[in-house]
């Protein structure tokens, strides 16, 4: 009699997962950190800019939380976070080319998250890829 063996998937947060979970709390902290002193000491300079640096901020701790938690429920919180990162970097990028007068200043996500290298840009990919191979 063969022996059957179902293959386990691999936990979003073990091997490369860790890393992508790092790069997310360092996003997480730096933008936290933005955000709460822009808003705090000179909110009405930029409002929209701020306030999108901050939700970006939001976005960036529950996806850490979803990747590390790595069971369905937390699969689920990531892909979510990762497709709303994307959507919000490809289409503030886009309105701060479009519309530069409503950002004097940079979001986390304006220019495509040029003001951080592009990483902004990259990490929903990144996510959404490692979320794919580890289904």
């Amino acid at each position: 009699m063969a022996e059957t063996r179902t293959e386990q998937p691999v936990r979003t947060n073990t091997g490369p997962g860790r890393l992508l979970i790092a790069v997310y709390l360092i996003f997480a902290i730096a933008a936290t950190s933005r955000a709460t002193l822009q808003i705090v000491t000179r909110l009405d300079e930029a409002p929209l800019a701020y306030l999108l640096s901050a939700l970006a901020a939001v976005v960036y701790i529950v996806a850490a939380v979803g990747l590390a938690r790595a069971g369905h429920a937390g699969r689920r919180v990531a892909l979510a976070c990762c497709a709303v990162e994307l959507v919000g970097v490809v289409g503030v990028g886009a309105f701060s080319l479009v519309r530069p007068d409503l950002f004097p200043d940079e979001t986390v996500w304006s220019g495509f998250g040029s003001g951080y290298g592009y990483i902004p840009l990259l990490l929903p990919v990144l996510g959404l890829a490692w979320l794919y191979r580890t289904r």
